[in-house]
């Protein structure tokens, strides 16, 4: 008979099959699939896809036509994607299969992932477009105006590339401006995050502080392949070109190319070199327009001067002398001046009659008048003497001295009369708590949800109760109320006495 492995610890008298525990199973079968496959490379379809999980692991499935496989990637892995998977994404994975011991499922252990070639990257960048271009984010209604002389130029891209020194040295051809540079990875995994929160930093800078806000942004980078330029066709950085307040110039790849930001920028370059161009006008340019507009605003002063003079000269012959004009006017001013000392003789000669007749009037009730008033004064004054004035002042002084000591006695009895009702309600408070009952050796039995028991026959049976003694509470579990005759003879022995005073009610 053969020796006995450690797999056979027992068998059946009907059998030679050796017994295995799950575990061993289980781990037989993992060796089995790891041993047997090693590294695969899979195609299919992502399915299942919720993002990465709290820990950083993405859990999801691949599937065809007719089967379905779980996957799993790590962390790590997951991190150093250039194309981050999405739902429906076909892509071609490798890795190793190996199950999973604790559900009996055999899954494979991504540690590569890839799109399954260019179509697959235009497939989801077109499903992209169309779900951004939904909401509106490509509408021509929303693109801000570039400005014509920015004073401050802000641009997005990375500080050790050729793409800034060409743009560098366009500006310091055309016309040289205050740039800032937000140094950003323009590819990687990082470059989509690193280049929406450059374009948000910027956006939020206040105007007048330390760091000048700039008027317009250019986002650029050199040409590349699909892949290379994934970080610009990412839905974060979408979305924060649409949201920025700075209007935008993308200058993203060569003039073939084309990326997700080029639809939402407010403006879009063929290359970098031609972004600075479009950014600020030539000096040189500014200066001869300037010129040629100077010549013209001179000469069409010039000529409004002479047609204006022109027009001058032939007015001042149609019209008529200075002395024609005055003399009419001069004339009546004469006649009207020898009217007027006259008449003004006359009307202050009129003015004088009828203020005597008015005068002669009012003499006799003015008189009348003054002598009533006069006299009302003279009772007035005898009235008021200094000395009954300050004889009625020291009497009201007495009255408020001797009505403020009576409000101070009356506060003070009305302050221990309050006192003194307040102690004897909080003896009868304390006269009234429960907790002096609880220190005679009574005791309050609750429900666990708290509502006070006071018959035994109410006791659910089973129930948890909370009994409070006079230092604290416990809890019973496991309850059984008495029978109804047992209940009845215990009230007959634990009858109370009759109290000789008068009742004062339960405290409970």
């Amino acid at each position: 008979m053969a020796e006995k492995t450690k797999h056979q610890a027992s068998k059946r008298p009907d059998t030679n099959l050796p017994e295995f525990t799950v575990t061993e199973l289980s781990g037989a079968i993992k060796r089995a699939l790891e041993d047997g496959f090693g590294h695969v490379r899979l195609r299919g379809e992502i399915s299942g896809y919720r993002g990465p999980h709290s820990s950083g692991h993405c859990y999801f499935s691949l599937k065809d036509a007719k089967a379905k496989i779980d996957a799993v990637m790590w962390r790590g892995v997951f991190s150093k994607l250039k194309v981050k998977p999405e739902e429906g994404m076909e892509v071609i994975a490798q890795g190793r299969i190996t199950s999973y011991p604790g559900s009996s499922k055999y899954q494979i252990v991504i540690e590569r992932i890839e799109p399954a070639g260019v179509g697959a990257l235009m497939a989801l960048l077109e499903e992209r477009k169309k779900q951004l271009a939904k909401e509106g984010l490509f509408d021509e209604d929303l693109k801000l105006k570039i400005p014509f002389l920015p004073r401050v130029i802000g641009i997005i891209t990375s500080p050790t590339g050729a793409v800034i020194r060409d743009m560098l040295h366009g500006f310091e051809e055309r016309f040289p401006s205050h740039v800032i540079l937000w140094p950003v990875r323009v590819q990687g995994e990082t470059s989509g995050k690193e280049v929406a929160a450059a374009i948000n930093g910027f956006n939020k800078l206040e105007v007048g502080g330390p760091i000048p806000r700039p008027d317009v942004l250019i986002v650029a980078r050199g040409g590349g392949s699909l892949e290379d330029l994934w970080g610009f066709n990412e839905e974060i950085v979408v979305r924060a070109v649409s949201a920025s307040k700075i209007p935008l110039i993308s200058a993203v790849g060569h003039e073939t190319d084309w990326t997700l930001i080029d639809l939402v920028a407010d403006a879009r370059a063929p290359t970098p070199t031609k972004a600075a161009e479009w950014a600020v006008p030539k000096y040189l340019d500014l200066i001869e327009q300037t010129r040629a507009l100077r010549e013209r605003l001179l000469s069409s002063i010039n000529r409004h001067l002479s047609n204006a003079l022109a027009n001058l000269k032939a007015a001042t012959r149609g019209l008529p002398r200075r002395e024609d004009i005055l003399a009419l006017p001069r004339q009546r001013f004469d006649a009207i001046e020898r009217r007027l000392a006259s008449g003004l003789i006359a009307n202050t000669r009129q003015h004088a009659m009828a203020h005597a007749r008015i005068g002669a009037r009012l003499e006799p009730a003015l008189f009348k008048s003054t002598s009533t008033r006069r006299n009302r004064l003279q009772l007035s004054a005898g009235r008021l003497h200094p000395v009954g004035i300050r004889q009625r002042v020291a009497h009201g002084q007495e009255r408020v001295h001797d009505t403020y000591e009576r409000m101070g006695r009356a506060m003070a009895s009305t302050v221990l009369n309050q006192r003194r009702a307040l102690d004897a309600r909080i003896k009868l408070l304390a006269s009234y708590s429960y907790q002096d009952v609880l220190k005679r050796g009574f005791a309050i039995v609750r429900e666990q949800g708290g509502t006070m028991l006071r018959r035994a026959d109410t006791v659910p049976r089973g129930a948890t109760l909370e009994i409070e003694f006079q230092d604290g509470r416990i809890t019973v579990s496991g309850a059984t109320p008495a029978s109804p005759d047992v209940a009845k003879r215990q009230q007959k022995v634990r009858k109370p006495r009759k109290a000789k005073g008068p009742d004062q009610g339960s405290l409970f």
